[in-house]
């Protein structure tokens, strides 16, 4: 009698699994527009601020912006104006829907995007100054492949 080759099922279980996860990743790279992919980075931005993360949020700013505010300086800062200058822990926050813009400068004689996404986001800081509320406006353009943060220098 001859005994048949099988394939292990935990093999077969993951390539099935395998081809799944494939599957999801492209289609939701392919099927997520550029405007919900700039909402998802100010969301994550944001969320990392508000967790205290803010070498995480600064990852995620334009080159540009990295230039202006070096990594240490910039989680220096942050977390001394906005948690011990205001006395919050932390603060919660609301992002308005995207507006497209074309041909957005973030500074005046600066490079000029072709495409950005403006973001109104609210800030709620509860401290023991009262109860504040932080607006800013958030743009998101791309640099090379990915999207990235930047904020509105013109004056």
């Amino acid at each position: 009698m001859r005994r048949r080759n099988r394939i292990h099922p935990v093999i077969v279980l993951s390539l099935g699994i395998g081809v799944i996860v494939l599957f999801v990743y492209l289609l939701s790279t392919i099927l997520i527009s550029a405007e919900g992919k700039a909402e998802r980075l100010v969301e994550d931005f944001y969320a990392y601020e508000q967790e205290g993360d803010y070498g995480r949020s600064w990852e995620l700013m334009h080159s540009s912006m990295q230039e202006r505010f070096q990594r240490g300086s910039y989680i220096q800062d942050r977390a001394h104006v906005f948690n011990n200058h205001f006395g919050a822990e932390t603060f919660t926050y609301n992002v308005s829907d995207a507006e497209k813009l074309k041909s957005w400068k973030m500074v005046k004689d600066g490079e000029t995007f072709d495409l950005a996404y403006k973001f109104k986001v609210e800030q709620t800081y509860k401290g023991k100054y009262g109860h504040f509320l932080f607006v800013q406006y958030v743009y998101v353009v791309k640099e090379e492949k990915d999207w990235r943060i930047v904020w509105d220098y013109n004056k």
